[in-house]
């Protein structure tokens, strides 16, 4: 088995709120990520694919096609937008780091046409990531 990883990444605002709560349950449980007007990060997304080398090509999948992928599936629709109000696949949820790499799986777990998706890995800062590796 092989493990193949392509690194992008987007910029992007969210504002951590359950409508279920109070404000001051809100402010409580999110803090300043709770504020109403929202904040942002410079996300870093890796989405790893695993399975075996393709002994005509020496790939597992090529890296080119794996970008197109990602692109197309997650970055144009997430770089530059409000994760609560632009990002359909993100509806409904709220915007944690958590809930955006299930909702990153979702969008390419069936586009992978080589090997098969392994892992999303998604770097809030530079100190913090959420890994998910499937249901």
């Amino acid at each position: 088995m092989i493990y193949v990883t392509r690194r992008e990444t987007f910029s992007a605002s969210h504002r951590l709120h359950n409508p279920e709560l109070s404000d001051e349950e809100n402010i409580k449980l999110f803090g300043k990520c709770n504020n109403i007007n929202g904040h942002g990060h410079n996300y870093t997304l890796e989405i790893i694919v695993a399975g075996e080398i393709n002994p005509y090509t020496g790939y597992l999948i090529d890296l080119k096609l794996l970008k197109e992928i990602i692109i197309e599936n997650v970055i144009s629709k997430v770089d530059h937008k409000n994760l609560n109000m632009d990002v359909e696949f993100l509806k409904g949820v709220i915007p944690s780091a958590e809930n955006i790499a299930v909702g990153i799986w979702g969008q390419l777990v069936d586009k992978i046409p080589m090997g098969e998706l392994y892992s999303v890995k998604l770097y809030e800062t530079e100190n913090n990531y959420i890994e998910y590796k499937g249901d």
